[in-house]
């Protein structure tokens, strides 16, 4: 079976999230553009070898999530819900800095603790192996959003990618939302959690956010009263904005037992 990518194009790909996260940062507005969050964002193919969900998930409990609880580091797990095989786990970490980002990739080679706590995980033979392979995307998160902000309560989220033809237009894409857009969501009900640009991955020149609902139908009635907006609609009129996105990717997660 063809692997499949990270965000399907159109329709529901439904998700489950159990949220293992550390402490929450400072607000946006206290924080300088200096300590914008570096988003990393992995995509497990998981194997069909027996238990690899149970594997992967003993390891994030008992060394990953540790040893970046250590480090002030945010992590998110996403579960996909759609019963499609191989099973996909989508897994989010939020460095405080890039700095932060850098010494967790040295760390993780030489920090015993988490040496110890994943021996099982790391020492896996490739006849058991837990995945097949994974992606991992590289974000920078936007000045005017620079940290995470992962909303309690919240029953629905909804990612999107919007990728864009030339450099430039990814530039003007991320200089709106910045300037104006953000605001726009906000006022209009559309709760960001985080807003990066791709920096290393697939579908550069892009950008990925990720925005939470209670449910469907406010997240449908939210995107109306967006849509219908004065300041959004006089927004997309500026010539500035002008083609900024070529082609746009969503996926929908739902929280754990929903």
């Amino acid at each position: 079976m063809k692997r499949r990518s990270f965000i399907k194009n159109s329709a529901i790909a439904a998700g489950a999230i159990s949220a293992t996260s550390i402490p929450v940062f400072a607000s946006a507005s206290t924080i300088q553009v200096t300590d914008k969050n570096i988003i990393e964002w992995r995509v497990y193919h998981l194997s069909r070898t027996p238990n690899s969900r149970d594997r992967i998930n003993q390891y994030f409990t008992e060394a990953l999530i540790p040893f970046l609880k250590k480090r002030n580091v945010q992590f998110f797990q996403f579960n996909e819900y759609s019963k499609n095989e191989p099973v996909v786990l989508y897994v989010m970490v939020a460095y405080p800095t890039i700095s932060t980002y850098f010494s967790c990739m040295k760390d993780l080679d030489n920090d015993t603790e988490y040496l110890e706590a994943s021996k099982n995980y790391r020492n896996t033979p490739a006849s058991q192996a837990t995945y097949g392979r994974y992606e991992t995307f590289l974000l920078e998160a936007f000045d005017n959003f620079p940290v995470v902000k992962m909303p309690s309560g919240k029953g629905l989220f909804e990612m999107r990618l919007y990728e864009s033809a030339t450099e430039d237009a990814g530039r003007r894409k991320i200089a709106m939302f910045n300037k104006e857009e953000i605001a726009v969501f906000l006022k209009t009900g559309i709760n960001p959690v985080f807003f990066g640009k791709i920096i290393a991955g697939q579908y550069m020149p892009a950008l990925l956010y990720m925005v939470a609902f209670n449910d469907m139908t406010e997240r449908d009635a939210s995107w109306a009263k967006f849509s219908q907006d004065p300041d959004w609609i006089a927004m997309r009129e500026k010539p500035e904005y002008a083609d900024t996105v070529s082609n746009i990717q969503r996926v929908f997660l739902l929280p754990e037992g929903a």
